[in-house]
């Protein structure tokens, strides 16, 4: 049987592509994937065609069929298990900002997210200048007991981790729908003859609002 093609979605904006054999997927189903040193459990968002023309747009397809597979649909007690450590990691961001506090580093640390099977601790942060956070991640790893990987993100990243409402009333379209970011420029809001003062152009983020590029 060919190996089919298949787009999983996990916490956040993560996503990543695998490929799949001898399962009749579809999107919406949570699946077991294989990831880096263990297991991780995310939901199918397209497959096919689909996720292979994403795939490529994307620039995240180095070879045709992705290394990485889905191992199995997700059971019901593992799906309930990581609805555990999504609670759970309220308590691993908050200690992880006292440790930062603790060393003195300019960063903030918006949000935690286990691997599925606790193998791995992403830590995501935003800071205006470079940091060197080595000390930090040794004492993060002491605490937890797993590898960590602290990965830095932008403003917009920051504000789509948060459900929020715009100036227009609904839904932020980053949290919403919006799955890529595009470059926005003063002169979107110029040629909608937009006022150009900040609060009225601006986003969640503090940055010119993604709906200007598409009004």
């Amino acid at each position: 049987m060919a190996a089919g093609f298949a787009e999983v979605h996990f916490k956040g904006t993560r996503k990543d592509y695998f490929s799949y054999a001898g399962m009749d997927l579809f999107p919406g189903q949570r699946v077991i994937v294989q990831a880096d040193r263990g297991e991780d459990l995310g939901e199918v968002t397209a497959v096919g065609m689909i996720a292979e023309r994403k795939c490529s747009s994307s620039g995240g397809c180095a070879t045709p069929t992705p290394e990485l597979r889905v191992l199995r649909v997700a059971r019901e007690d593992e799906v309930d298990r990581v609805e555990s450590l999504r609670k759970d990691e309220h308590r691993v961001r908050g200690e992880a900002r006292e440790l930062v506090a603790r060393h003195g580093l300019k960063m903030k640390v918006t949000e935690a997210e286990w691997q599925f099977d606790r193998n791995r601790l992403i830590l995501y942060f935003t800071a205006e200048r470079r940091v060197d956070f080595r000390e930090l991640v040794r004492d993060l790893a002491r605490a937890f007991r797993t590898r960590i990987e602290l990965r830095q993100i932008g403003a917009r990243d920051e504000a789509r981790r948060f459900p929020g409402y715009g100036v227009c009333g609904r839904t932020l379209c980053c949290t919403a729908w919006l799955k890529e970011f595009e470059p926005v420029s003063l002169k979107m809001a110029k040629d909608q003859n937009l006022p150009l003062t900040p609060s009225k152009i601006s986003g969640a983020c503090g940055r010119l609002m993604c709906c200007l590029s598409y009004e």
